[in-house]
């Protein structure tokens, strides 16, 4: 099911169709509460009633002319901006090739420095996520770049590639903020475990040693990208045995999944960031989502015929 899920993300002719079929459409909606910002800002504005900061992701990759990138920039600057005037606590996390990075990487440099010293003015870090395993070096070298300037963005790592281990000890010495998901791309076994409990046991590792890193001294800012509560409570279990807060660390969960553990975490006194997602192109990164647990398929066929 999840190499399926995975061929359809990457079939172009689905990703030009599917979308305009309303049965899709209304299955997307569990992932995501509308296409344009504003759905996304009143969600924020609800989860923070509740204690739940945010973080938005415009939904979109791979851009081909640097027009296109320039439009991404202005969109995600009104989108900060918009974030201070209504006092959320919200974040901002973008795809490097949304901004241009396969045409002009020295662009998208400049680009991504207008993102995070505009999230700097409230006090917020921006996020770069990471794409798929061809990316990997070049996103790692970029973020050092990048927060050699602007020491208020943090990188997304992936614990299903076997390099991600030596990365964060790469990465340690820069401070680093770091959100640490299992990875949604197919990936081979050369480079990348393949079973959900190698992935599992890898995240825990990584996790524990970004904890360990902590408590050693070093500046550390870890986000859990998971809904495996399981898991969470496993890393918190070891943050309360090397006498680390519950604040060490954040529980980083999408939109519409799992919201009553993410609203128990929060209540325990946990901090918690609700992923925003929006935007038209929601296709591949939905069929990822729904690859990255195949159960989430069945919620989706409920929503169809709900």
């Amino acid at each position: 099911m999840r190499r399926l899920l995975l061929w359809m993300a990457r079939n172009g002719w689905l990703r030009d169709h599917i979308p305009r079929l309303w049965f899709a459409r209304r299955a997307v909606r569990r992932f995501m509460p509308g296409e344009d910002p504003e759905s996304a800002l009143q969600a924020a504005t609800r989860f923070k009633a509740e204690g739940i900061a945010s973080e938005f992701t415009r939904l979109g990759e791979n851009v081909t002319t640097g027009e296109e990138g320039e439009a991404v920039v202005e969109h995600y600057l009104g989108l900060l901006d918009d974030i201070r005037q209504r006092a959320l606590d919200g974040e901002v996390s973008v795809k490097l090739t949304q901004l241009g990075y396969d045409l002009d990487v020295d662009r998208t440099l400049a680009h991504t420095r207008r993102l995070a010293e505009r999230a700097a003015e409230a006090g917020r870090t921006l996020w770069i996520d990471m794409e798929g395993s061809a990316y990997a070096e070049g996103t790692i070298a970029f973020y050092e770049r990048l927060k050699a300037t602007n020491p208020n963005t943090g990188l997304c790592l992936q614990s299903y590639l076997h390099r991600t281990a030596a990365d964060i000890q790469r990465l340690l010495p820069l401070s680093p903020e770091i959100r640490l998901v299992k990875g949604a791309y197919a990936e081979p076994a050369s480079i990348a475990y393949q079973t959900r409990h190698d992935v599992d046991t890898n995240y825990v590792a990584l996790a524990v040693a970004l904890l360990d890193a902590q408590h050693a001294g070093h500046k550390v800012r870890l986000g859990l990208g998971t809904h495996d509560v399981r898991l969470i409570e496993q890393i918190a279990e070891h943050a309360t045995a090397l006498g680390l807060p519950k604040t060490s660390f954040e529980v980083q969960m999408l939109f519409g999944i799992r919201m009553d553990q993410q609203r128990r975490f929060a209540g325990e006194g946990y901090l918690v960031r609700d992923l925003i997602a929006y935007g038209e192109a929601w296709y591949p990164w939905y069929m990822r989502r729904l690859a990255e647990r195949p159960a989430n398929v069945l919620f989706a066929l409920r929503q169809i015929l709900g």
